[in-house]
């Protein structure tokens, strides 16, 4: 049984969406249990009706303050002992929880993960990972999408490490291609960071396919991409806007006037495919990655079926196949930098 602490309270549509989420997931696997943590006076009617529908693997635990966005992360987990977010990580760091999962403050879900948690063994800095649709319909690993903004070289390397454990262990590829996203596919491209990691990349890691640009990443030049959060935070956002402007966009034209309706009808279900095939919502969460831990943070704006695929796609399965664990081997067993090399691996 895999166990999730589950921040109700964080988010724009909290808690009534989470709660939804939480509900569905349930639902469709019998090896997951939640424990739903927030406000008892505002959401233990919602939280008893669904969980009489789940045996018992549903359940409620009080804590009556919310971190907000607008709070500094650092002060807020220290001084809001009793909110949900906090309280949910109490239990993963006492081992009753396996994972968190929150659609919350990503600052405070960030430096509540080191504080309560740790860093593992040869990680200096957690990363943010999220996998992207492609259009050949498989995924590739982005990290880190905003957990750090000014990355170092060798902390670019732990990236491509854990990056390559993900992509082999739960996207299912035996020998993943690790590309770092750049501004051109040449080595000398790049800023001085850029161009000593693709130097350490040669060396290190094992797949390593080169540079690759942004207009590649959707077309499966990698399997695993890797930047710093700036860089990977500022795609996201954008991947995200574009893709919703052209949505939008699309079902304007596609419902206006009769032969616009009569084409859209017989191009729905070539669209259904590819809607399905692009669905940002397919993973739900972005895993915090190189804690002692499993931390998921959801998008704010996340409604039930993110919430839902979050559990199912990457609490559920991370736990199950043990994925920490095999970051931490990892870096143990790979030949790091060393100071006689002359990059060594900060602490």
């Amino acid at each position: 049984m895999v166990h999730v602490a589950v921040d109700a309270m964080g988010g724009d549509y909290a808690p009534g969406e989470i709660i939804k989420g939480v509900d569905q997931a349930l639902a469709l696997n019998a090896d997951l249990a939640v424990t739903l943590v927030g406000d008892e006076e505002r959401i233990g009617d919602q939280v008893k009706a669904c969980a009489a529908a789940h045996g018992g693997r549903l359940r409620l635990l009080h804590a009556p303050e919310v971190i907000q966005g607008d709070e500094d992360p650092g002060l807020a987990i220290r001084r809001k002992r009793n909110s949900s977010l906090v309280v949910a990580l109490e239990m993963v760091r006492r081992g009753e929880a396996d994972a968190v999962l929150s659609a919350g403050s990503t600052g405070a879900l960030m430096a509540g993960g080191v504080l309560f948690l740790g860093r593992l063994e040869g990680i200096s800095r957690p990363a943010l990972l999220t996998v992207l649709p492609t259009f050949q319909g498989g995924g590739v690993v982005l990290l880190d999408v905003g957990a750090h903004m000014d990355a170092r070289p060798t902390q670019l390397l732990q990236y491509a490490f854990m990056g390559r454990i993900y992509a082999r262990h739960l996207l299912g590829c035996p020998e993943p291609r690790v590309g770092l996203l750049n501004v051109g596919t040449e080595p000398k491209k790049g800023n001085s960071r850029t161009r000593e990691a693709y130097v350490l990349f040669q060396k290190y890691v094992p797949g390593f396919c080169g540079n690759i640009e942004g207009t590649d990443l959707f077309a499966g030049a990698a399997d695993v991409a890797v930047c710093d959060g700036f860089v990977g935070n500022i795609l996201l956002k954008a991947t995200e806007g574009l893709a919703r402007g052209i949505l939008e966009s699309l079902r304007a034209e596609l419902g206006a006037g009769l032969r616009s309706r009569i084409g859209a009808a017989l191009a729905l279900p070539a669209l259904r495919r590819l809607r399905d095939r692009m669905d940002s919502t397919e993973y739900g969460g972005a895993p915090l990655v190189g804690v002692k831990g499993l931390c998921i943070k959801c998008h704010g704006s996340s409604r039930a079926p993110s919430i839902r695929q979050a559990l199912l796609k990457q609490a559920y399965p991370f736990v199950a196949l043990k994925v920490t664990e095999l970051f931490q081997e990892a870096l143990a067993e790979i030949s790091l930098p060393t100071k006689e090399d002359g990059h060594p691996l900060e602490k």
